[in-house]
Formats: C-alpha cells, structure tokens, sequence
C-alpha cells in the first residue's frame, strides 16, 4: 500500500550489519490533528545513526530506519496545525513527539519530557497510536510528526546544509546559548568534527573567543577558517599546562572521557565552569574520582538536542550569519546509506553527510 498508508525507507534487519540496508515499507503511526506529513527531501547522516545501527549504544527495534535530521516538504497537515501549511520547507531534527503538559515541556524543556518519542527507533504511546508503533526516521520517503517538532527553514539557508542543523547544529547550540556564551566569553571546542565545526561556527558568532583543541594538527587552517581565535594539538606534551583556568565552558565534540586525559581538559576551566560532553561514546567513563573536580569546582555535564525554542532560534542565527557549514552530499540509495554509514564511522567525511536525490529514490 503506498502513501499515505505505508512510507518506504532504506532499513537494517539486524543491528550490526550496517552494510545491508534494503527498501521496505513500514507503517506510520496513525495520523493526528497536530501531525503533519513531510515528502523529504535530503536526511542527514548523524554519529547516532552509527552508534545505532552498529549496535554501539545497546538493542533497538528492527526493522530500522534511522536518520533525524530532515528537510523536506509538508504533504499533508492535520486540523489542528498552526504553523504550517502544505508545500512549506520544513525540517525535523531527533525529536517527533513529547506530552506537552509535564514541566518540562511546559518550560521549553521539551527535549527532556519522560514520555518523547525519538525520531527514529522509540514506541509512541498508546494514547497516540493504539498499536504503539515504533518510530522511523529519515532514510525514507516520507515522515509524520507533531508540529511542535517541525521547524520551518529559512528561505537563506539551502536543504542540504539546513538538515544536518537540526540535530548536530541543535546539540551544539543549546549548551553554547544555555552557558550565555557571548563576547568576553572564552570557549574551548575538543574535536573538529561534524558537531565541532557547528560549535566553532555558532560560538564565534555569538562573540566567544574560541580555542579549538584536537588531535589532528592537519585541522587547524580549517578551525581557524570557521572563526577560532587559536587552535592546540592535544598531542603535544604539557599542551593543557598553559591553559590553566582559561575557560568558561569546554565543549567536547569528541571522546576524551579516559580519566587520565580528562584531567588535563578539566585543568583548563575557571573556577565554577562546565566541561560539557555532546560526543556520546559507547563506554562509560572509568575509575572517575569526585577528588578530580575540587581544584577549580569544575562539572562535568551534557545535554539532549534543544527545544523548539532553541532550534527556531538557532536556524534564524544560521541564516543572519551565514553559517555554511561544511557538508558532503551522496544519493541516497542501499548503497549510499552504507558508504555514508561507513565513512562516518571511520571519520572520512568532511565534516557531514546529507543523503540527497531523494526524488530518484522515491520518486517525484
């Protein structure tokens, strides 16, 4: 059966084999009178889906499409939408669906509401679709979300460099903007990767003065090119020695969550600062002592993509600004999900990924 009752996406069978995706149909949740139906157009590729689909953050449902940062067109809108009407540019990041009545969603904490539905891979509850359907993201011809969690894009900002936005962007952003990152503020962004570069971008816009800290020397000319002030190679001995109590905020893009490098991260902030970690790896820290924090009162903190609020906010400093991130684009297809599948996880990509073509795929 096609649209509107059955979607088609690019899936996994089995967690592991993120080499065999294959076209399947599957069944959206039943539509709503706050649901609006996007015909997509491009899908970022986003380390989540790897850790996903490679099994590295533990079991999720199977079938599986992942993929959580969309831009396409909405198709269908139910009686009850507000903000978008059919045929508008819309975009969907990592969140479809949350109660709306807990405090959190009522504080623009939405992000953190106990009953969200996720994008891709989370059962909605049975008072929203009676069979309690599991959520499937963006590697497909089409997704149904709430309108809360759909964000139209600005005309300045093109699909293909807007999707990748709405969760790495996003990720960034809310503990940048949450920390009053600003002028005067002094910011050190560890890993020059997809949210690294999102970080360097959005924190030298907001005034910061930024220090990129990565292991790769080769990256330099580019952090500097995206508006960092001083770039260190954390290969270098005693690189953290000169940069004692020098920072607001750490944001770590990145796994340095070894207790014996931590340390020298943890050294660099001022007294009462956040080491901030948006780089979820797949083990935990180990053999962490609280003793580590006392000698600047340093925390240790991290965050969960950012509500509506934020991501409208951020897209509108994204097109004010400029903000061209850089991103690399392959045809979607069982053979593109896997390329782009593989490169993101052997870091060989420059700095994201957004699945395009969409229409040959699809079709029109």
């Amino acid at each position: 059966m096609p649209y509107p009752d059955q979607f088609e996406g690019f899936m996994l069978t089995e967690l592991g084999k993120y080499q065999d995706f294959e076209r399947q149909s599957f069944k959206p949740k039943t539509f709503g009178e706050h649901d609006i139906d996007i015909k997509i157009e491009c899908c970022g590729v986003c380390g989540s889906d790897v850790h996903t689909v490679t099994g590295g953050w533990g079991d999720a449902p199977t079938p599986l499409c992942v993929g959580h940062e969309i831009v396409g067109r909405a198709v269908n809108v139910g009686s009850q939408v507000t903000n978008v009407k059919i045929g508008d540019r819309v975009g969907v990041g990592a969140q479809v669906w949350s109660c709306l009545n807990c405090p959190q969603c009522k504080s623009d904490n939405e992000n953190y509401c106990p009953h969200k539905v996720d994008t891709y891979g989370a059962p909605y509850p049975k008072e929203v679709d009676q069979d309690e359907v599991i959520s499937q993201g963006g590697y497909s011809s089409h997704i149904r979300a709430h309108q809360y969690f759909v964000f139209p894009i600005p005309d300045a900002i093109p699909s293909h460099l807007a999707a990748p936005m709405l969760c790495a962007g996003l990720t960034v952003w809310e503990p940048l903007v949450r920390a009053g990152v600003g002028p005067d503020k002094q910011v050190a962004v560890v890993g020059l990767g997809g949210l690294g570069h999102f970080a360097v971008m959005f924190a030298s816009g907001l005034g910061a003065e930024v220090t990129v800290i990565s292991h790769s020397p080769s990256k330099k000319e580019d952090a500097l090119k995206l508006g960092a002030k001083h770039f260190v190679s954390s290969g270098e001995d005693g690189w953290a020695e000169p940069l004692a109590f020098k920072f607001d905020l750490v944001l770590s893009t990145t796994n340095v969550l070894q207790t014996a490098v931590l340390k020298d991260y943890l050294s660099t902030l001022k007294v009462n600062c956040k080491f901030h970690q948006v780089g979820l790896p797949d083990q935990p820290i180990e053999n962490f002592k609280p003793q580590q924090l006392t000698s600047n009162a340093c925390c240790i903190g991290s965050s969960h993509i950012g509500s509506r609020a934020e991501c409208l906010a951020m897209l509108k400093f994204a097109a004010e600004k400029k903000i061209k991130p850089m991103v690399e684009t392959i045809s979607i297809s069982e053979k593109g999900c896997a390329e782009a599948i593989d490169r993101v996880r052997k870091n060989k990509v420059h700095y994201r990924f957004t699945l395009v073509d969409y229409d040959k795929a699809f079709g029109a």
